[in-house]
């Protein structure tokens, strides 16, 4: 089954806007784990607009399920990811403006990069993904960087699957194809919601993890939390 990773920045974000502890950032991912998700995704930035340096070092010590860190890897982000090991560090090419991924990896052009990063995450025993556009030519190319998965970008597959959700998921069904093909591991993200979550699942084969954050939270504001992490795993299932 494929895992549901929870993405909990929107959290740290709500927390920010007022100052204090409330709500409290460690507690939900601790309650997220015992509400059913078998992940937790953060995806500190610089300004820590969101999750800030203190809270990943916080998380540590109480996600028992798998500690996902994204990230543009700077020197710093290296950094944290050989001082905290988590399960995974996915490797994103946002710069630190930008408000939210809107691209995968050209991991052709920025191969060498790459490389040298994911060897590195894997020295200190990490799991990599790679974030990445679905394009068959790029898996061949992230194949080559060395990362042990790639994260389908599925901003392209929510925005199209109210029109022909057939037509938004085939190239990212393609793309799979070839990832499985050349041993990779497939991960996704970015706008996956209720709405669109059971089809993309059902079609995508060996989808091992999916992480979801926006969406979520927002549901939650309706549904609680505990229920809508429920009605999540049953898209999955």
């Amino acid at each position: 089954m494929t895992k549901l990773s929870v993405n909990i920045n929107k959290i740290a974000t709500l927390r920010n806007a007022r100052g204090g502890n409330v709500p409290d950032l460690i507690k939900i991912a601790v309650d997220l784990e015992k509400f059913g998700a078998e992940g937790i995704t953060i995806h500190p930035r610089p300004d820590e607009r969101h999750i800030r340096r203190k809270d990943v070092y916080d998380l540590k010590p109480v996600v028992k399920t798998e500690f996902n860190i994204e990230g543009y890897p700077s020197k710093d982000f290296l950094q944290l990811i050989k001082e905290i090991k988590p399960a995974q560090a996915t490797l994103v090419p946002d710069p630190p403006h930008v408000l939210t991924s809107n691209a995968g990896w050209n991991a052709r052009e920025q191969k060498t990069f790459l490389q040298d990063c994911i060897a590195e995450i894997h020295s200190y025993g990490v799991r990599s993904s790679v974030f990445i556009d679905p394009d068959p030519e790029m898996m061949l190319h992230a194949k080559e960087t060395g990362t042990s998965r790639v994260e389908l970008y599925t901003e392209a597959y929510a925005s199209h699957y109210s029109i022909d959700k057939a037509k938004a998921i085939a190239p990212y069904i393609t793309a799979a194809k070839k990832a499985v093909e050349l041993g990779l591991g497939i991960n996704a993200g970015h706008d996956l919601s209720l709405e669109n979550l059971k089809y993309f699942a059902q079609n995508i084969p060996q989808l091992l993890e999916v992480s979801i954050g926006h969406a979520l939270i927002s549901d939650a504001l309706y549904f609680g939390l505990e229920n809508t992490v429920q009605l999540y795993l049953r898209q999955l299932k």
